[in-house]
């Protein structure tokens, strides 16, 4: 059976709290589903954005869109993730990552261990999440190949990047979903698969601003950043039947755009339900 669509949003500023819960009532009432809080050092800590949000909407849900596991001990984590879970009524998912800013560990003065370490402490904190907050729903997101064995045995919800191109001969997307399924094995069924989109049109003009994308991909040329699926492009309707194809061809039913987008893709949630 398909899965139900969910859309997230992600907030990047805001911190007084008439406009963050401001801002979240108008999400939930353009049909959003979740608004994700980032986790960098400098931006807004994420459990009072959340708790902010939380108090003020009656069906929207929080979630975090990825906390660095590598800033957190396991038990204060679960102890943060539980007294929201409460105060929200239940609503909401936690996203964890395995950390990758070497400066904000840095300026945390915390050490930087290497990737298998980061991967292996993500995997020590989602166990304890998972035995001691069994109740909270946990994402994990990302693209590498333990990190996704990880999530594919211990998340419910899998965050893929999208941020390779779809050529002719090669889908990096339908290669990564193989990848979970195999891991996955008989959970494959029971995985949500989250999308996040970095860019798409916002003016009307049909073409998307890619400086989100550029951030990240710093190697491709725009043309091939136009060919990963985290970028859409076109009408309403065009990207609505993007969505649709991402539903049939790979399973993702969960969409998360950029707080820049929220208004566009609203239009884009109201043609797909």
């Amino acid at each position: 059976m398909t899965r139900p669509w969910r859309f997230g949003v992600g907030i990047q500023a805001a911190r007084r709290q008439k406009s963050v819960q401001d801002w979240a009532r108008r999400v939930e009432d353009m049909g959003y589903d979740i608004v994700h809080v980032p986790d960098h050092l400098y931006a807004p800590a994420p459990f009072p954005m959340m708790t902010a949000m939380a108090t003020a909407t009656e069906r929207l849900r929080v979630g975090t869109f990825v906390l660095n596991a590598g800033f957190y001990r396991p038990a204060l984590l679960a102890r943060e993730a539980a007294t929201l879970r409460d105060l929200s009524g239940g609503r909401l998912d936690l996203g964890l990552g395995a950390g990758y800013v070497k400066e904000e560990f840095e300026q945390a003065e915390l050490a930087f261990p290497s990737p298998g370490r980061r991967v292996a402490w993500l995997g020590h904190v989602t166990g304890h999440i998972r035995k001691h907050v069994p109740d909270v729903p946990v994402l994990i997101a990302g693209n590498g190949d333990k990190l996704l064995t990880l999530a594919a045995q211990r998340a419910d919800i899998i965050g893929l990047t999208g941020g390779a191109p779809i050529t002719g001969d090669h889908d990096p997307l339908a290669d990564r979903i193989a990848f979970v399924r195999a891991a996955a094995g008989e959970r494959f069924a029971d995985l949500e698969l989250n999308l996040s989109v970095t860019a798409m049109p916002v003016a009307g003009s049909g073409r998307p601003d890619l400086s989100i994308p550029r951030r990240f991909l710093p190697g491709l040329s725009d043309e091939q950043i136009l060919a990963t699926p985290a970028v859409l492009s076109g009408s309403t309707r065009d990207m609505a039947d993007t969505i649709r194809r991402y539903r049939d061809e790979y399973g993702i039913t969960y969409i998360t755009v950029q707080q820049p987008h929220a208004e566009a893709f609203a239009k884009v949630i109201a043609e797909l339900r």
